[in-house]
């Protein structure tokens, strides 16, 4: 058994250790509120954006409905990689990384492959095997969307020079603060409505200007926006799933801590029976 000294030290460390987790919980979870209304309010008009370009561009022929919905033979692909910057929460970003090798491997393993990594954790994993085209670590200090727009034009660009045929984003949707779900969503050609009815929106809409024209603006309005949904989705999911994690840490700590307080007064009951004994002893020596 490990003497008293060695115990009140790992329980002053362990206390130290819940300290620091369970502040960082509470900072992830004042964070997380905000980030979960962001993404709350958001997604109904993200939602509708899509549903209404799909169906656009579902009725008009492909030159209509421009070079972003151009279907091409997919030889080159750049996934973007949605991650955090920093760790301590939990497998937000392994769920990431993994879910980027499975898709490679599964869907892609004839084609070229390049990364565009958000978030520091998913370039240092990745780079080691895959060739990172493009990193950006710093939208996070200022997650507005004109900065998130930037980054679409340069995947817009990308896609209509022909550089890459398709691009994909891959990040955790937010469900709830425990629960995040790895997400794997085309980005470019813009997907076309599945099984969808096209002339529905003919009579549901009234157009002004044209068709073409109201398309021609929205194409970029919507990838923009869709990055942005994307990455705010990742942002509320990373504090969701750091103050989980500090959460566990938290109560792990306090069971050992509990654990380590009975050791040490059994260690220390020990040591003070002991001490009579042998002052008893010492005493019955004398008397004899």
């Amino acid at each position: 058994m490990a003497n008293l000294k060695e115990i009140r030290n790992r329980i002053t460390s362990i206390k130290s250790t819940m300290q620091i987790t369970s502040a960082m919980k509470m900072v992830s979870a004042a964070k997380l509120k905000k980030a979960q209304d962001a993404i709350t309010a958001m997604r109904p008009y993200s939602s509708k954006l899509t549903e209404l370009l799909q169906n656009l561009s579902a009725t008009l022929d492909s030159d209509a409905s421009g070079v972003y919905s151009t279907q091409r033979e997919v030889s080159k692909v750049l996934i973007v990689v949605i991650t955090s910057n920093r760790g301590l929460c939990g497998g937000f970003n392994s769920s990431i990384t993994k879910q980027v090798v499975h898709t490679i491997n599964e869907k892609y393993n004839t084609a070229s492959v390049d990364l565009f990594t958000i978030g520091k954790k998913g370039a240092d994993t990745l780079s080691k095997e895959y060739n990172v085209f493009a990193s950006n670590n710093a939208i996070y200090d200022n997650l507005a969307f004109d900065n998130v727009a930037e980054i679409a034009e340069q995947l817009m660009d990308l896609f209509a020079s022909g550089t890459y045929d398709k691009i994909e984003l891959v990040y955790n949707q937010f469900k709830n603060a425990a629960t995040q779900v790895a997400q794997v969503e085309q980005f470019l050609p813009i997907k076309p409505i599945e099984g969808g009815n096209a002339s529905a929106v003919n009579s549901d809409y009234v157009f002004e200007p044209s068709k073409e024209e109201i398309v021609e603006a929205l194409i970029p309005k919507s990838l923009k926006t869709q990055l942005y949904k994307a990455l705010r989705d990742s942002f509320a999911s990373e504090h969701g799933a750091r103050m989980t994690a500090m959460h566990k840490a938290t109560d792990n700590a306090k069971e050992l801590r509990d654990e380590l307080l009975l050791t040490y007064n059994k260690a220390r009951q020990a040591a003070i029976t002991n001490e009579i004994l042998e002052i008893v002893g010492g005493a019955e020596a004398l008397n004899n």
